[in-house]
């Protein structure tokens, strides 16, 4: 989803899209969505940016619902990728350092959240978050739970490992991502509006100094 017109975007059902004309339609909307808002934008906005009939729209999408549920989908592999197989956890623990792996991690949010589809749909996300179930599971079990999950498993392996203090890791992991993403929002709002994100990216680096050092052991 970093460019829509790169192989593997996919229907709502899985298969991989090819018409060109579908890779407009959902580019337009995404665009439309992120400014307008889901309710804010209509068939016929989208139909008169692509250059389409109305009627055309109807070979690719049954419906509005489906143009925004297909944008989700995508929208959730593209999350899906920021995090590391569960099977080189053990790999990832052992050869870095704590900072060294918050880091990373910090550098792969943000290198994701850089493109301006993935900027997009974050507004459509944060605009739909209560209305539409798909936005809210996308971010609380996918942004956020899955993220916890998976911090958790690296600070248990660090702590048996004595890279970490011996803190509960799922306490510590909570701390760390709700933080982080609230810095994050931040940095994606400030996007949005086209001013600079030096500051709030001195404060991620403040945060993950603050957390490695408070973290490590002595």
């Amino acid at each position: 989803m970093n460019n829509l017109s790169e192989p593997g975007l996919v229907d709502s059902d899985g298969k991989v899209i090819t018409n060109t004309t579908k890779i407009k339609i959902l580019e337009v909307a995404i665009e439309l969505f992120s400014k307008n808002g889901f309710s804010g934008s209509s068939i016929r906005d989208i139909t008169k940016e692509v250059g389409i009939k109305e009627s055309s729209l109807y070979k690719h999408f049954k419906n509005k619902d489906e143009i925004l549920e297909t944008i989700f989908v995508n929208f959730q592999l593209e999350t899906e990728k920021l995090l590391p197989p569960m099977e080189l956890l053990d790999k990832i623990a052992e050869s870095m350092s704590l900072k060294e792996f918050l880091e990373r991690g910090t550098e792969n949010f943000l290198s994701h959240i850089d493109h301006i589809m993935i900027q997009r749909v974050y507004r459509i996300m944060y605009i739909e978050i209560f209305r539409n179930p798909m936005a809210m599971e996308i971010y609380r079990d996918g942004i956020m739970e899955k993220t916890v999950d998976c911090l958790e498993l690296v600070f248990r392996k660090m702590i048996e490992q004595g890279k970490m203090k011996d803190i509960h890791p799922r306490i510590m992991a909570t701390e760390y991502q709700y933080s982080s993403i609230s810095l994050i929002l931040e940095y994606n709002m400030l996007l949005n509006e086209g001013k600079s994100t030096k500051e709030v990216m001195e404060k991620i680096k403040r945060h993950v100094e603050f957390f490695a050092d408070l973290a490590k052991v002595s």
